[in-house]
């Protein structure tokens, strides 16, 4: 690897924390490229190119296979990428990272959705829907115990600290807004208190932390954010 930067197309959310959080931990350099999703930036054509879900992050490495460029879009599939790229936090021993995929992938189709959707009923929708906030208070509530049970008996969630641990932390970090208690889940706040201490996780969740706000009050953004349609 040689020290060319990585272009990381980023907006301070759970999803990009997890890739902020690695490069920190590696010691890759790379540059912010931000990407503004309550102005709609993430449907421009030039974004579109490197992430056609027009999700961010994503990450263009000019250093990819064989020397040449590549682009990469999901998060999972970026710490993954720069797991296997550097060797770290990403074991290579299968049984080791079957351990790791297991968790980065529940993070990917459990926790996070589930969280998110928590999070909006809770605090974006135009109006109260207690049906919808019960049933996503409640899943988030069910996938936190998992989380507890999990953390009884190990520090990390696949034993060593892993990009699974990278990828579920920021979406514990918003607990309240999810209507969480920790003190509720003893484990899984000793593991979230363990990871906050760790110096590049503090470093990746700060970066664009100047940019974040609370868009409840914010008609406009929130047309662009939930009211998305093909283009």
């Amino acid at each position: 690897m040689n020290d060319r930067p990585i272009e990381l197309h980023y907006w301070p959310t759970p999803n990009g924390w997890k890739v902020t959080i690695f490069l920190e931990e590696v010691g890759l350099p790379y540059d912010v490229k931000y990407v503004n999703i309550g102005k709609g930036e993430q449907f421009e054509p030039e974004f579109l190119k490197i992430a056609p879900n027009n999700r961010m992050p994503a990450i263009v490495d000019p250093d990819g296979p064989g020397g040449q460029p590549i682009s990469v879009f999901e998060s999972g599939a970026i710490l993954q990428y720069l797991g296997r790229k550097t060797g770290q936090f990403y074991p290579s021993d299968e049984r080791a990272r079957v351990e790791v995929d297991q968790w980065l992938f529940w993070q990917m189709g459990g926790l996070g959705p589930m969280a998110g959707q928590a999070h909006h009923f809770r605090q974006y929708a135009p109006e109260k829907v207690p049906y919808a906030i019960d049933r996503y208070t409640n899943e988030v509530n069910r996938l936190y115990g998992v989380m507890n049970k999990r953390l009884a008996d190990r520090e990390f969630l696949a034993g060593a600290y892993s990009i699974a641990d990278m990828a579920c932390v920021g979406w514990v970090k918003p607990h309240a807004n999810q209507g969480q208690d920790l003190n509720d889940f003893p484990h899984l706040k000793r593991w979230f208190e363990t990871l906050l201490a760790r110096p590049a996780v503090e470093r990746g969740l700060k970066v664009g932390e100047e940019h974040r706000r609370n868009i409840a009050n914010d008609d406009e953004a929130k047309k662009v954010l939930f009211g998305q349609r093909a283009r």
